[in-house]
């Protein structure tokens, strides 16, 4: 059958045709060579049928990426690596506020904060000149999940019982306050409508446009610990809990790999991995 005539099944349920150029175009996003690029459309084309899911059309890819290109393979699941950062979210929060301190705001993470009616844990402050801007990160382990129109409206409300009593402290009277809402999937539109409407900060895996969390972790190359390819979900896991986020937290940090049973061979081949898929940090 001509791939221009099939039809895929989104994760929405939504049928539409095969585009060949968007696949391309989100291998390029993994940095792998133009020939290896062609190897797995190719490959992808002759195992093409009509209905089959773009989560199944992933798996190929991703599959045969491996095979020809494994720092590349790591780069390409970056949305399934967001999604592995759970179950507690907690993780999530620190690499938020990595990301963050990249874009050169200063973070805290987890501080309880005095409102005027009532105390709120807020995940994320960051400061930036005289912006400060109080985040909430909501985490979901599932993509089909998204930020609907009452998680803003619920931030919202929190953020502004906070301004109000942040706003009485001395050094804070040219301090333009900020609510924010951060998500590893999407917003609905009338969540996104609302937000925007209060003037809050809003960023997911595909909003802004050029401005997302996608595109943010692209221009800063901080992966994620969970992109690896050489470490077991378990062994994630457990460098996970000792505080590791980010790939390049690896780099001189043998010790910690030792401490949790992994073999020299393999620290040699997780560390050669760490360095290939963080090169623009450690070139």
């Amino acid at each position: 059958m001509n791939p221009k005539q099939i039809y895929v099944t989104k994760m929405s349920g939504e049928k539409a045709l095969f585009d060949e150029e968007k696949l391309r175009n989100s291998l390029k996003r993994s940095k792998a060579e133009d020939d290896v690029i062609d190897r797995v459309i190719e490959k992808v084309k002759t195992e093409l049928r009509d209905s089959i899911s773009t989560k199944e059309i992933y798996r190929m890819a991703f599959a045969q990426l491996r095979k020809n290109s494994s720092h590349s393979a790591a780069r390409y699941k970056l949305k399934q690596s967001i999604l592995e950062l759970g179950p507690t979210g907690f993780p999530f929060e620190e690499y938020i506020s990595e990301l963050l301190k990249f874009k050169n705001y200063r973070t805290e993470v987890g501080n309880i904060v005095d409102g005027h009616c009532v105390s709120h844990e807020i995940d994320i402050i960051a400061e930036r000149d005289n912006r400060k801007i109080l985040l909430e990160c909501k985490f979901h382990s599932d993509q089909r999940r998204f930020c609907d129109v009452k998680v803003p409206l619920y931030i919202h409300s929190r953020f502004m019982d906070v301004e109000q009593e942040l706003k009485k402290k001395s050094g804070q009277k040219d301090t333009i306050f900020i609510g924010g809402l951060v998500t590893n999937t999407r917003f609905s539109s009338d969540a996104l409508k609302y937000g925007l409407c209060m003037g809050m900060y809003l960023l997911s895996w595909d909003y802004p446009a050029g401005k997302s969390l996608k595109s943010l972790i692209d221009q800063s190359g901080l992966h994620p610990l969970t992109s690896l390819l050489t470490l077991s979900k378990f062994e994630k896991q457990q460098l996970l809990d000792k505080g590791i986020i980010l790939c390049k937290n690896l780099i001189g940090k043998e010790k910690v790999l030792k401490e949790i049973q992994i073999s020299e061979p393999r620290i040699e081949k997780i560390i050669s991995e760490v360095k290939n898929l963080c090169n623009r940090l450690t070139e």
